[in-house]
């Protein structure tokens, strides 16, 4: 929600378009118009389409990859989540390279052994890996800002050399920006680093808050799909026209109000003044922030980018911190390793408060 919670423009667009009709099951006027916007500000993506969430997005973006190939093996990363696909909601068998085992009941294993799960930032493992898979890999998967396990900034030279070996070895690659697109300086955050993915995944904010998803790439690769290709994918209510006209409203919204550079602009506000009630609290708290998303990262070290190298009272700290900002009128999602967001909602006003108050809780919380 990067225009915050029952904004006008977003509200009056999703009512006149549950007056003229919830769902046609059938291509419709918004959807090409917010087609065309997507396209105009992800040029990356020559056509797209819409699902129902960033789960089928990706869903449908792996099956698409399989299909260009024909090849079945998925490499994805652990820290970085792509929803509740079966073949995604795998973690790291024993050593590295190896195929991973399913990280949730009810899924076959046979699944969870056509996926390989690497750690991050880690150019050796993921070399061993094509050297060992490549010529079987359909398809590398990440979040180029990895944000659903703390906010793991990559290196850029890490996501380049895994551009470089997908091309070298015929797999494509996906970017996961379902979280992170829209959010960002550049929109995605393959734009802003000038990294190109085969295929693009896309959610949340496209949709203003109600369920959406979409994938998107060259022709070439989407033209693969059913009607014109062999690649099976539909859905009765994709792009449905509510979410398509919130999706319209909010782009609309924010292209006009230059919002991307002011939640730019409110990213270093919260920088300038938390930093230094960070600083001063005695607590190994630090904030990271990527555009409008942002994350405390707790821990004398650098802010980590691996999902293994956690401090070990990170959990039990944030509690007592979340605790404490509720009781101050601030709530925060209540996981020390989920991250928070800026909207063009929030000012200045806010911001300070926000600072203030998590001066006061940590002062509440006994210094390590």
């Amino acid at each position: 929600l990067v225009l915050g919670q029952s904004h006008p423009a977003v509200v009056e667009a999703v009512r006149e378009a549950a007056g003229r009709g919830t769902s046609f099951a059938a291509p419709h006027e918004g959807e090409v118009e917010l087609a065309r916007m997507v396209k105009e500000l992800v040029p990356v993506i020559e056509k797209i389409r819409f699902v129902n969430s960033g789960t089928e997005a990706t869903q449908s973006a792996i099956r698409l990859a399989r299909g260009c190939t024909g090849r079945d093996l998925v490499l994805k990363f652990e820290g970085c989540y792509h929803g509740h696909v079966d073949a995604l909601l795998v973690e790291a068998g024993s050593g590295l390279a190896t195929f991973g085992i399913a990280s949730s009941a009810g899924i076959p294993s046979a699944t969870a052994r056509d996926t390989i799960v690497l750690p991050l930032d880690d150019d050796e493992a993921l070399e061993q890996a094509f050297r060992r898979h490549g010529p079987k890999l359909a398809a590398a998967i990440i979040e180029p800002l990895p944000a659903n396990n703390g906010l793991l900034v990559q290196r850029p030279e890490y996501l380049r050399l895994l551009r470089r070996l997908c091309t070298e070895h015929g797999a494509l690659l996906i970017f996961d920006e379902v979280l992170s697109g829209f959010r960002v300086p550049g929109v995605t955050v393959g734009a802003q680093l000038g990294i190109e993915p085969d295929l693009v995944t896309l959610g949340k904010v496209i949709g203003g808050g109600l369920p959406v998803g979409a994938y998107g790439g060259s022709a070439e690769l989407m033209d693969r799909l059913t009607p014109l290709g062999p690649v099976y994918q539909a859905g009765t209510l994709s792009g449905n026209p509510l979410a398509v006209a919130g999706g319209l409203a909010t782009l609309r919204a924010v292209k006009a109000d230059d919002g991307w550079q002011r939640m730019e602009d409110l990213g270093s506000l919260l920088e300038r003044g938390l930093g230094p009630v960070l600083d001063a609290s005695g607590h190994p708290y630090r904030l990271v922030r990527c555009g409008s998303i942002f994350w405390l990262a707790y821990g004398d070290s650098e802010p980590p980018r691996r999902a293994d190298r956690f401090h070990p009272n990170t959990a039990e700290v944030f509690g007592l911190l979340h605790r404490g900002l509720l009781e101050r009128g601030y709530m925060l999602a209540p996981s020390a390793f989920e991250v928070g967001f800026l909207s063009l909602a929030h000012d200045e006003h806010t911001l300070t408060g926000f600072a203030g108050a998590v001066g006061e809780a940590l002062a509440e919380i006994p210094a390590p």
